[in-house]
């Protein structure tokens, strides 16, 4: 079977375990029926998620000028703390930015890797866990706008990570913390705007992605240098493949490049 489309990240279903979908256009695959079936992926093309014209992906799946140009790309979508709808200050597209920044935010902590704390709006709970290969997680405040998530973010990132270790991520090398504990002793550095939006009672939300056989050692797939690439489909975790020879492919990173999947 060969399925033709745009990478797009996989959508999922919080089940046990996590189900993942590769969606394109007019067709979509149930990636976790393709676990110990062999897929050949070939690179045959590009399509900006924005103007979806055959031009060089620059960032997150869009061309350059998009990525520059567009509010689906603003630099408040990566720095929160940056947003400022609720101030009616326009970045790019001011109705966009008050549809995506005056909503409820959650501020969390997720172990991947290692802990680390994270913002996401509160509908994209937790699809933001899954997507960061999170084997647990806990909400820490919820917030009405993101501009107070960010600064939350940015006030917790002195005293846990921000970042996900992917390899470590991979290779299923974690530990299990309390992050209730994690939580109540980082309620000291909330800003003061936010504290009356702190969560006390919540319990943690466990994760278990389908993975058969977790990397020793994962390396990236390039397929813009590769072109083409054939492996056994072993696991899936995060929004990466794992592959039996160790490779792991990154599907969000790879957002807007046109692929044939032969199955």
């Amino acid at each position: 079977m060969i399925y033709t489309g745009v990478l797009t990240k996989m959508q999922t279903e919080f089940l046990e375990p996590i189900q993942y979908y590769l969606v394109f256009e007019n067709d979509f695959i149930h990636m976790n029926q393709l676990l110990n079936k062999t897929l050949k992926i070939k690179l045959i093309g590009h399509q900006c998620l924005s103007c979806r014209l055959d031009k060089t992906i620059y960032r997150q799946g869009f061309c350059k000028s998009c990525f520059f140009d567009k509010p689906l790309a603003g630099e408040w979508i990566m720095r929160p703390e940056l947003s400022t709808a609720h101030l009616g200050k326009e970045d790019r597209d001011l109705e966009y930015e008050k549809q995506v920044q005056l909503q409820p935010h959650i501020v969390y902590l997720a172990n991947s890797s290692n802990v680390k704390v994270g913002v996401t709006r509160k509908t994209q709970v937790p699809t933001r866990w899954i997507d960061q290969g999170a084997h647990e997680a806990i909400e820490i405040v919820e917030v009405p706008n993101r501009y107070l998530a960010g600064i939350t973010e940015v006030a917790l990132k002195d005293h846990v990570a921000d970042k996900t270790n992917w390899r470590k991520m991979l290779k299923n090398d974690i530990e299990d913390v309390d992050l209730k504990e994690w939580r109540q002793n980082l309620q000291q550095f909330i800003p003061d705007d936010v504290k009356d939006y702190f969560i006390e009672n919540n319990s943690e939300t466990h994760l278990k992605f389908p993975v058969e056989q977790y990397p020793i050692k994962p390396t990236s797939l390039n397929i813009k240098k590769q072109i083409e690439y054939s492996g056994k489909l072993v696991g899936i975790k995060g929004q990466y493949l794992i592959f039996k020879d160790n490779t792991v492919f990154n599907v969000r990173a790879n957002e807007g490049l046109v692929v044939e999947i032969n199955v």
